[in-house]
Order: structure tokens, then C-alpha cells, then sequence
């Protein structure tokens, strides 16, 4: 028997003994102090221990602390089938996407009934034709707990696929290629990736990238399938700088290939002419901190979406053949008060997509005459993006639509007429499903410091604003991504029950612009918390819910939000939901080995540096943890989680279990299977919905 095997057993047989008692009693997790010095301050973290990824004390521990969840909610076992039961049996099984087109085919992802997951597939030339399937990953994923597909990438004469396999949730991939004439797996097969390739025009090359220890994309290789031989791929590029990561891309056009060197506050685009894959990547601008840019290439020009003296970002425009800043010239200029988000060609013309005031607005320009229209949506609060738009030859515009009382649409707009076509709506089975029977509203809280706040909002009609509704805040506020409101499923289950639903656009997303992402980051990273609060005490004083009836729930950095929240505000909630939750600020930004860590360090600043020390200490939920009274809380995580590490819930959970005053419910769940999304599979992730819709009604029930 491994080492590893027989620490699995001796945890195994722990939790057994655990479970075989009458009663399962909450895990006390053992102190073992250990000392972090910084600054002449020193921590100490009795928990520290749990970092050990797979010694026997963890896994005893997790699954103690899973042996724990489950007997406490086992009363509501019947209510998370029945919720499960509802939201599946809302979804279309037999489904397929809206085809669209590409370098001679349609391409679609359809799913069967009782299938967790995708069949990708392409009819050539019409739709009238018959099926070609490239990869039917429920064939693949059979023998597997967790399996992700990533990156389905088609050589240019349209003959070899690559693409992605995940099996263990930790976001390392390995390619394999598929051969669509004979159907047969080719024996190349590149390990330890992103999954992400990008053909070369020669239909034998591609270029790829890999991870370091930190799970940080740092190499670009690049590889010849016709090199049959044991040679290492040679290394096109390597980023050096560890504050930077890599992505790889290819224009629209098919011209050029793209290597991006990422980080929080800069970026730096290498390009080559995807006809000659063996030449040499070429610098479009120069690395600058605080300068951002992508590329987009047409008509002989690279055309940059940039921050360039222009805070919420204009377009520009170079010639390829002398592409650096000092030869930018303007074409959509900065504007204070609308935020340009994303920039796409086509032959005949281009599209901008705008934020405004939190909403977006998508704008077509013609070339030729540069006359240009918006498309209209007509709602007071709704989602629209651009679509996957790949027919650079196309004359119609593929967008997406939804709000909280529309489901997920898929349009085509015709660019000469103007209209929109309706290619399909997520279709809601079931119950008599009628968004008329819903009520968004877009509402506005008052900050700390006077700022306005907006909320999102949706429920079913006929609430009364007296206090008594049951409600869900929910909010994220990092990384300048905005949360935009959209339809959800298998939130009806909460709506029905006469639930409101919320979520809090608060400052460190991009709703309102640059700046919204700017005051909600580093050295005003606390905004994000004291605006969520707001929001909730908006939504107290308004009469939508009370402290009583009032839940709230993040993910990841929103698990951040959610730890600090329940450290400032505990008495605002009857329970709080904290996915993955990142809330070991200080420890886990000390710590480089530790992935992603270096990339963060504009997000959240660098604790190497006191002043950041001092403030990220002030408000870290892990650091925080003091003794009184906390709202029940249900916390959640994925022992492969490649983003959180598991051991920062185990610690937090661990820490608030010990210093707690009350008899709240405090419960730890984690997946053993899965990683920082969750569970595979289109199904399989509503359980996890299920749980935590099961915790919030359970407490319900128990108050009343």
C-alpha cells in the first residue's frame, strides 16, 4: 500500500469511527502555534498545520468536518432532493446552442437526456446537412468524478481538433488531438497546461502553454504534430517576471497569432503572422506599468482598446508595421462617463460594447461612412454582451440578452435592417413559468462616505415591504468583473418561496466604470465591505426583509466580502453563505509558492511592503476572528482548488469554531472531488445549489 493510500485509510477509518457514534459533535481541530513575523509584528496561526496538503490530520479533519455538515443537515436530505428534483426538472435535457459559423462549418454543443455533459458537433456548410460529432465528452468522462473539457481548437483546413482534459479540477490540462477524418485519437498528447492552443496557418502547428508550481501560465512552446520523435518542444517565449501570466489568441482575421503577458495593471502583446509559425514573435508596445491594451488587427492596422491617459478607456489605432504607443492615434476618445469594454471587426464594419451607468449598450459602426446605430434593449435592468462573433465575412451581429425576470437569449442582428432575430431562448420547463410574475427594480443605497450603491433586484409580485421576506444579498466586488443581473432557473426556487433576490454591484467590480473598480481595490479595498453593508441596511430599512430573515452569499474574493462582513456586521444576518472563500489574506500573500499569489499583488497589494501589511491585516477575515457572536454560516470549498487553497476555509472554520460565543450553526463542506468550480457537470453542480438553498430554509423553518 502508497503512503498516500494508507493516510486515506487512516482518515477514512477516523471519520467511520465519527460516524458510528449516536451523535456527531462540531471538530475541534488542534492548536499548533506557529509563529509569522513581519515588520517586527508577529502572528500567530495555531492552525497553520492544515496547510500539509494530504497528511492524515487534514484529511481527518475534512472529513470530520464533512461527517459534521451532513448530520446536521441531515433533517433537510428530503428538501435538497426536492429543490435538486425542481431545478433539473426546469432544464431542457434533449438541448442544443444557437450554431454558428465558421471557416466553412456550423458549429453547436448539444446535450442528451440524462447526460452531464456536451457533444460538440458542426454540419458543413448548411445546417441541412448531416451531423458531424468531434467529441462526445460523456464518452470521455465516463470513468471519471470530475472531468472538464477546455479549449476545442479546429486546424485551419478543418481536419485535426485539439483541445483540454481536466480530470482532477486543479486546472492543469493535457491536449490530446483528434484526427475528424479517420476519428481517431493522434498519439501526441502535451501535460501540465492551460489547455488553451492556437493553430498556426500550416495546419501542423501550434502553439501552447504550460504552468509553473504556482499554477501560474508562464511558458509559450510550441509544438509540430508531424515531429514524431521524443524532442522537447522548443520554448517560444518565456515570462519571467512573476507578476505576469500568458494567454495565447488568434485574430479574426487569421493573420496573426497573439502572446499576452497579463498582469493586474499592465499588459504587453507579442504578435506573429500565423503563415510563418517558425519566425519570430514581435513586440506590439512595451510592457508599462499602469498601461493596458489589447489588440485587435484589420485593413493593415492594430487597433488598441487602452487605458492609455484615458481612464476608462478610448480606442486607438497604428499601423502594424510601426504598432508602438508613440504612433496611437484616436479613434473613439475617453469619455468620463461611459466605459468601453470590448472592440470586434468585420469586413464591413465594427461593434463597441459600452458600459453606462452600470448598463451596456453595444454600437455598430460602418467603415465606409462611419455612421453608427445602438442596439436597443428597452429595460431598466438587463445583461447584453457580444457573443462569440468568429465570421469575420459576417453581416449579422451574435449578442446575448437576460435580465432577472428574462431568460438567457441568443440574438442575431441583422446590421442593414436593424433587427434583431431571436435564435433561441433558454426555455424553462416545469412549473407555468410566466416573468410576468416577477418584478425587477434597480434600486439605489446610500455609502458610508455618501456614494450611491446600485442593487439589482427581482421577486415575485405581491410582497409586502413590512420586513417579513425572507431575501438573499449577494455580491462579489474584485477584479473590476462587473455582476451584471441575469435569469437564473434554478433561482425561481428561492422566488417562489417568496424569497427577494439581490445582488449589490459594490465597489472593486467595474459597474460604473474605472474608477468604481479603482476605489474598491488595494488601500480601498474596505469599501467593497462597508458598501455591502449598506446595501443590506437599504434593504432592512426599505422593508424588503430584516436581520432575522436577511442571508448573504459570495464566492472566492466574495468569499472575502462574506468573512469580512460577518467579523464587521454579524448582527445584519441570519446566516452567510461563503464559497471558496479567500479570507487568509495575509498569510497566503506573504506566501509566493502558493499560486496565483504573485498576480495578485495589484489586486490586493504586496504585504512585503508595511503599509499594505498593516491595512491588509485590518481587515482579513482569517486575522479578524474575535470572540462573540456570529450568524449561522455555511462555508463551502474543493480540496483540488487550484485559485483558494482548501486550507484557508479548514483554518477560518476552524479558528471561528474555537472563538465563537454563540450556538449558531457553523458548517464546512468541502468536496473531496472537486475543485474551485465545483462539481462537473450540468447536474451535478445544482446539488451544491440545492445545499445551499436547504441551509437558508432550514434556518427558516427552525425560527418560525
Amino acid at each position: 500500500m502508497s503512503i498516500r493510500l494508507f493516510r486515506l485509510f487512516l482518515a477514512t477509518l477516523f471519520v467511520a469511527t465519527i460516524i458510528s457514534c449516536s451523535r456527531v459533535k462540531p471538530p475541534i481541530a488542534e492548536k499548533k502555534p506557529y509563529e509569522i513575523t513581519a515588520f517586527g509584528d508577529t502572528r500567530i496561526d495555531p492552525y497553520f498545520w492544515m496547510q500539509e496538503r494530504d497528511t492524515p490530520a487534514v484529511l481527518a479533519n475534512l472529513h470530520a468536518e464533512n461527517a459534521y455538515a451532513n448530520s446536521v443537515l441531515k433533517p433537510t436530505e428530503a428538501l435538497q432532493e426536492k429543490l435538486f428534483n425542481e431545478m433539473k426538472g426546469r432544464i431542457k435535457e434533449e438541448d442544443v446552442t444557437a450554431p454558428y459559423f465558421d471557416n466553412g462549418y456550423f458549429y453547436y454543443t448539444r446535450f442528451e437526456k440524462n447526460q452531464e455533459y456536451p457533444i460538440y458537433c458542426r454540419k458543413k456548410g448548411t445546417l441541412n446537412t448531416s451531423e458531424e460529432i468531434l467529441l462526445n465528452v460523456n464518452e470521455l468522462a465516463d470513468k471519471y468524478s470530475f472531468f472538464n473539457v477546455a479549449d476545442v481548437s479546429v486546424s485551419s483546413n478543418n481536419k485535426i481538433i485539439a483541445y483540454g482534459v481536466d480530470t482532477l479540477s486543479r486546472r492543469k490540462y493535457t491536449i490530446y488531438f483528434k484526427d475528424l477524418v479517420s476519428g481517431k485519437l493522434l498519439p501526441t498528447k502535451i501535460s501540465n497546461t492551460t489547455g488553451e492552443t492556437v493553430w498556426a496557418n500550416d495546419n501542423n502547428t501550434i502553439f501552447y502553454t504550460i504552468k509553473d508550481s504556482s499554477l501560474r501560465p508562464y511558458k509559450v512552446l510550441k509544438h509540430k504534430l508531424s515531429n514524431l520523435d521524443e524532442t522537447e518542444d522548443p520554448v517560444v517565449f518565456q515570462e519571467k517576471d512573476l507578476t505576469f501570466s500568458l494567454t495565447l489568441d488568434k485574430s479574426k482575421t487569421n493573420d496573426f497569432i497573439y502572446i499576452a503577458s497579463i498582469s493586474t495593471l499592465a499588459t504587453e502583446y507579442q504578435y506573429l503572422n500565423a503563415n510563418t509559425p517558425d519566425a519570430s514573435f514581435k513586440i506590439v508596445q512595451p510592457r508599462e506599468r499602469g498601461l493596458e491594451y489589447n489588440v485587435t488587427d484589420f485593413d493593415g492596422k492594430f487597433y488598441f482598446v487602452t487605458n492609455y491617459n484615458a481612464k476608462n478607456f478610448r480606442l486607438m489605432a497604428a499601423p502594424i508595421t510601426i504598432p508602438s504607443k508613440l504612433n496611437w492615434k484616436e479613434v473613439i476618445p475617453h469619455r468620463a462617463d461611459v466605459l468601453l469594454e470590448g472592440f470586434d471587426v468585420y469586413k464591413s464594419f465594427y461593434t463597441v460594447q459600452e458600459r453606462k451607468q452600470g448598463l451596456t449598450n453595444i454600437r455598430i459602426v460602418d467603415w465606409k461612412t462611419n455612421t453608427e446605430h445602438v442596439i436597443d434593449f428597452g429595460e431598466e435592468t438587463y445583461t447584453a454582451s457580444l457573443d462569440y462573433n468568429p465570421d469575420f465575412y459576417a453581416t449579422k451581429v451574435r449578442f446575448r440578452y437576460t435580465s432577472l425576470t428574462t431568460p438567457v437569449s441568443v440574438y442575431d442582428y441583422d446590421v442593414a435592417t436593424q433587427t434583431k432575430i431571436l435564435l433561441k431562448r433558454q426555455e424553462v420547463l416545469g412549473a407555468d413559468f410566466n416573468p410576468e410574475n416577477y418584478e425587477a427594480k434597480r434600486l439605489w443605497a446610500k455609502a458610508s462616505d455618501g456614494v450611491l450603491i446600485p442593487i439589482s433586484l427581482v421577486y415575485k409580485k405581491g410582497i409586502k415591504l413590512d420586513g417579513s421576506n425572507p431575501s438573499l444579498i449577494y455580491a462579489y466586488g474584485s477584479y473590476g468583473a462587473s455582476m451584471d443581473p441575469y435569469f437564473s432557473t434554478a433561482r425561481l426556487s428561492l422566488l417562489d418561496r417568496g424569497f427577494v433576490y439581490a445582488i449589490a454591484h459594490v465597489r472593486g467590480g467595474q459597474e460604473l466604470g474605472r474608477q468604481w473598480y479603482e476605489d474598491g481595490k488595494l488601500l480601498k479595498k474596505k469599501n467593497t465591505f462597508t458598501d455591502f453593508i449598506a446595501c443590506s441596511e437599504f434593504l432592512i430599512k426599505e422593508g424588503y426583509t430584516s436581520p432575522s430573515m436577511l442571508f448573504a452569499q459570495g464566492g472566492s474574493a466574495g468569499g472575502l466580502l462574506m468573512g469580512a462582513i460577518a467579523n464587521m456586521r454579524p448582527d445584519l444576518y441570519k446566516g452567510i453563505i461563503a464559497e471558496v472563500p479567500f479570507v487568509d489574506v495575509v498569510t497566503t500573500m506573504l506566501d509566493e509558492s502558493i499560486p496565483l499569489t504573485t498576480g495578485e499583488f495589484d489586486e490586493w497589494g504586496n504585504p512585503k511592503i508595511k503599509e499594505y501589511y498593516d491595512y491588509m491585516k485590518s481587515y482579513s477575515p482569517y486575522d479578524n476572528v474575535t470572540a462573540k457572536d456570529y450568524p449561522n454560516m455555511l462555508v463551502t470549498s474543493g480540496y483540488y482548488d487550484s485559485q483558494v487553497q482548501y486550507f484557508e476555509p479548514q483554518k477560518w472554520v476552524a479558528k471561528l469554531r474555537d472563538m465563537k460565543t454563540d450556538d449558531n450553526l457553523l458548517l464546512f463542506k468541502i468536496d473531496m472531488e472537486a475543485g474551485h468550480g465545483g462539481a462537473s457537470g450540468r447536474f451535478k453542480s445544482l446539488h451544491e445549489v440545492a445545499l445551499n438553498y436547504a441551509f437558508m430554509l432550514y434556518l427558516l423553518e427552525k425560527t418560525n
